[in-house]
């Protein structure tokens, strides 16, 4: 299984918007349940950074790229960041509560 974890921060103001657009990739996500995907988006205490963790498992193929709100999610993105977005693979270390 690969991870990828990708944190950003938006411009003040822009973080509703950003919430918005990242509701609809999941709107959308549900609609049709990839198998073998999981996906997480986190907002911090600061309230305009982001992290998105994605987990995808092996022999499933990564299925945003052929979500339409997630090409709306992206579109903008770096217009709508004061810190670009910044992904960097990663492995599990320990999991509690979800499979691993």
């Amino acid at each position: 299984m690969g991870e990828v974890v990708v944190r950003y921060t938006v411009k003040p103001g822009r973080a509703e918007e950003n919430r918005r657009l990242v509701e609809r990739v999941y709107a959308e996500l549900g609609e049709r349940a990839p198998e073998g995907f999981r996906y997480a988006t986190y907002c911090l205490d600061d309230g305009v950074s982001f992290v998105h963790v994605a987990s995808l498992a092996e022999g499933h193929g990564n299925p945003l790229p052929t979500i339409a709100a997630f090409a709306e999610f992206t579109r903008d993105i770096a217009e709508r960041c004061d810190v670009p977005p910044n992904a960097q693979d990663a492995s599990l270390v320990g999991s509690y509560g979800q499979s691993a």
